[in-house]
């Protein structure tokens, strides 16, 4: 057998991978076990999760896999500084004390991690983002898009999959990038780069696209192949510490909005503005590719192929037949895809897709416990619970939906990537007009105006949305069913802002945007059966095949991992019940617990 360790880390959500004879057995983003959202840090306990799930041992190791090159990435570090100089100084002296003491010393720190036996090879960054999209994809051949901040030199890159081979064919170069433009805009609107970009997306429907034109002027250049140059007078990221500088403000009418301030129509239209400036680039740069290819499958994955609104667009008003796009397709998936390039095209092993089914297995790719390991901590902690058969596990639960409760619920194994899928989720009833207001509020400590997802059965989601294709991994968008929206008064027509959180859109209002949209998970009964069975049965009992779906985890944190810590979010929150495998808490029978004084400031309400 040989097992390849896939590794990504040191700038956003490091993360391990283990591929055993070419097939995923196991990946996990570090965060989840440290605590530390977007963790950075090499990923230790994630590789020993890896091989915890694999039966191995650090000898076992053939092949350990770093996701990018990282001396080219340090020169391009140093480039740019020159090119920018002195401007950049106080930046470089920040940043240079991490690469000359961890990052340029990564195959010695991957040996002294996990011993001298396996071989360390380092793909570039946007070959391990293709590889990622491309192998798991149920597709022998397809067109490749990757589109992300930065790797060593390329922002976006293209190429063709077929087989088990792959081939860049173009890319696009630092600084002109179409992640950090966007990213930009996160910055300048108030939110925390590289991990407020879809805040900013779910805030776009509340404005209008007042800048767009602004932009396409002043800030980028356009071409048609959707290849951009960036106003480099606009932006600080090259040489300070910052997106944008006083060029960007006087553009935009002032300073960018501090963080946990008031929002206002400002920010609202401008994200509005830079949404749809990025949509039209995906979509040039979709339009080359097919040109360029001819192929009729497209695979996404970069930061940007998060960008579920982009992804539905493209989808739907795009050239190709079908896409299909890394759930974890940010830097975490670089260690998936540095894993699967090693074994398919290093070590030229063959690969076979019947274009239906991937081999991404749901994305539920985490730890699992067992409810025996889940016994053991609530009898220490003396914490009361019931336990349940599976039909009665079931039944019960689905009972408690349909009467409006809000629901813990922790199965299986955690999934690999930012969206939870039915494993570590917070759920409840799409039909509920407070529903929305209460989990943003009461449970998940976060801003008002952010929408929530649905679940629906995939064998229903045309009763429900404009969507004839599966969105497993919750990475499409799309328009509520016109038969199930509410005709609305002029008087509401005419809100705007946060206001048009006022009015009821649709016989499912929890999870229906002000835009008619929804960010939307199909799940399908062979791959997460005891998700399937339970929004089943709710459908049955109340006529509706959709419930909430929310990521188990307050504001500020990773989502849950172990039970400890989905049974610490319960009670720190207004859920009403807690389902860990076959067991039951209700919220009313449990202890009171002592608060740290600080509990409240951490997940201060906005």
């Amino acid at each position: 057998m040989t097992h390849i360790i896939g590794i990504s880390a040191f700038y956003h959500d490091s993360a391990a991978c283990l591929v055993t004879d070419g097939k995923i057995i196991a990946a996990a983003q570090e965060e989840r076990f440290t605590r530390k959202k977007h963790d950075a840090n090499f990923p230790s306990n994630a590789i020993r999760y890896c091989l915890k799930a694999g039966g191995i041992t650090s000898d076992d190791i053939d092949f350990a896999v770093f996701y990018d090159k990282p001396f080219v990435k340090f020169w391009r570090l140093i480039e740019t500084y020159i090119g920018f100089a002195p401007r950049g100084l106080k930046s470089f002296i920040e940043a240079a004390p991490l690469w000359v003491k961890q990052k340029l010393w990564i195959k010695e720190l991957i040996r002294k991690e996990i011993g001298g036996r396996a071989r360390v090879l380092f793909p570039e960054h946007h070959a391990s983002h293709a590889a990622s999209a491309f192998y798991p994809s149920p597709f022998q051949k397809a067109a490749i898009l990757t589109i992300d901040g930065v790797g060593e030199w390329a922002t976006a890159s293209y190429g063709i999959g077929e087989g088990n081979k792959i081939r860049l064919l173009a890319e696009m170069e630092f600084p002109h990038s179409l992640g950090l433009f966007y990213s930009a805009f996160t910055f300048f609107t108030g939110f925390k780069v590289n991990s407020g970009e879809y805040k900013m997306m779910g805030l776009a429907p509340y404005g209008e696209a007042k800048f767009k034109d602004i932009i396409l002027k002043e800030i980028i250049d356009l071409k048609e192949d959707g290849s951009l140059q960036m106003n480099m007078d606009f932006f600080d990221y090259c040489a300070g510490l910052k997106m944008t500088n006083e060029h960007f403000d006087k553009l935009f009418g002032g300073p960018p909005r501090k963080p946990e301030t008031k929002m206002t129509q400002r920010e609202m239209d401008i994200a509005r503005s830079a949404q749809e400036v990025t949509e039209e680039i995906i979509m040039r740069m979709a339009r080359h590719l097919h040109k360029e290819t001819g192929a009729k499958n497209l695979c996404l994955a970069g930061g940007v192929a998060l960008n579920c609104v982009g992804n539905g667009r493209l989808l739907k008003d795009g050239p190709f037949d079908d896409i299909w796009i890394q759930p974890a397709a940010g830097d975490a998936g670089g260690a998936l895809g540095a894993a699967l390039l090693a074994w398919h095209q290093h070590l030229g092993h063959p690969r076979h897709a019947d274009n239906i089914h991937d081999f991404q297995q749901g994305s539920l790719l985490g730890p699992e416990f067992s409810d025996a390991a889940i016994k053991d901590f609530l009898k220490r902690e003396n914490i009361p619970y019931t336990e349940l058969d599976d039909a009665s596990l079931i039944q019960i639960a689905s009972d408690l939906l349909a009467n409006e409760k809000v629901i813990g619920w922790f199965q299986g194994r955690m999934e690999f990537g930012p969206r939870a899928l039915g494993n570590r989720s917070i759920i409840g009833d799409a039909r509920s007009s407070q529903m929305q207001s209460l989990m943003n509020l009461k449970i998940k400590f976060r801003e008002s105006f952010r929408p929530f997802a649905p679940s629906v059965l995939e064998e229903k989601v045309s009763d429900y949305f404009e969507l004839e294709h599966p969105s497993p991994y919750m990475l499409l968008v799309a328009q509520v069913k016109k038969s199930l929206l509410c005709e609305l008064s002029e008087e509401e027509k005419r809100l705007s802002g946060f206001d048009k959180l006022r009015t009821i859109r649709s016989s499912i209002p929890a999870i229906t945007h002000v835009d008619n949209s929804a960010r939307l998970q199909t799940v399908h009964k062979d791959v997460n059966p005891r998700y399937h069975a339970l929004i089943k049965a709710f459908e049955e009992k109340t006529g509706c095949a959709v419930i909430i779906n929310t990521s188990f985890n307050v504001r500020g944190e990773p989502i849950v991992c172990a039970p400890e810590e989905a049974y610490r979010c319960f009670m720190r929150t207004r859920m009403d019940y807690l389902f860990l495998g076959n067991i039951m808490l209700d919220k009313k029978e449990q202890p009171q617990i002592e608060q740290d004084e600080d509990w409240q400031k951490e997940y201060e309400l906005d």
